[in-house]
This record gives structure tokens, sequence and C-alpha cells, in this order.
């Protein structure tokens, strides 16, 4: 009888990440396309200025990533959930926005939006769809 070897997956805090690391997980998923991964230096800052980063590892190798920005106390704008594909449905998501709220306080709510292909997902592991997100683009003007 065989069996399927299942990856061990440990979770790291902090943006202190290999560029080329991020970009790679990135490349490796849908979000990728959704994001400016032929800019190296805003990809960085991307990283860099986030103040909440969770991470999953398989060995060496990123296979997740959860990306936001928050207060600690009231709100997090959690702007990245990237799986790399190949890990995709193992509860590696859950488990990176459990360990982000984890980090944020008891009392501190998640926002985001959801890129196309995650719009039937968060339903399922209990986030709300709010109806009045509002978007002003780069170069957009205002007023």
């Amino acid at each position: 009888m065989s069996t399927k070897f299942k990856p061990m997956i440990t979770y790291r805090q902090g943006n202190d990440l290999d560029l080329d690391q991020v970009l790679d997980l990135y490349r490796s998923c849908s979000l990728g396309a959704r994001r400016p991964i032929d800019d190296r230096s805003i990809l960085a800052d991307m990283v860099r200025h986030a103040n909440l980063v969770i991470t999953a590892w398989d060995g060496d190798l990123l296979v997740g990533i959860s990306r936001s920005m928050t207060d600690f106390s009231y709100v997090a704008y959690l702007a990245d959930l990237a799986i790399r594909e190949s890990h995709q449905h193992q509860g590696i998501g859950v488990e990176l926005i459990r360990l982000t709220r984890e980090a944020m306080g008891p009392r501190s709510m998640i926002v985001l939006l959801a890129a196309p292909a995650a719009v039937d997902y968060y339903p399922k592991i209990g986030f709300t769809q709010h109806g009045s997100a509002w978007l002003l683009k780069a170069g957009e003007p205002l007023g």
C-alpha cells in the first residue's frame, strides 16, 4: 500500500524575506498576474512596508504568504494571500489567516479585496462579503 507524502509546513512571522523567493511564489500562483512582479523595487517595497507578514514554508521553499497592514487593535488590510499552486487545498491559506488574526489581537478585524479566482474561497472560511468597497487606482484623478 502506498501513501502520498504530505509535506511538513512550518510558519514564520516577519518580512525579512529573500525577494527572489517572494517573486517565485507570486509567479507560481494566480495572484502573480495582478501584482507588479516585473518591478522588483515595487515588490520589495510591498514586502518591506507591510507590518504583518506570515509565511508558510515547505523546507526551504516559500509556499505561502499573508501580507497585511494593521494597527494591531482594530483592523488589518490583508493585501495578499498567496499559496503556491502545488500546495493549495492543504489548509495553508486558512492557517496563514489564523496566524494573522492571532498576531493582530482579539478585537481586530480583517478586511480584504478578493482576487477574482478567490471570490468563492473566502465565504467558505467565514468571511462576510461587504458591498461598499471603493478603489482609486494609481494615476486616476481625484475630484
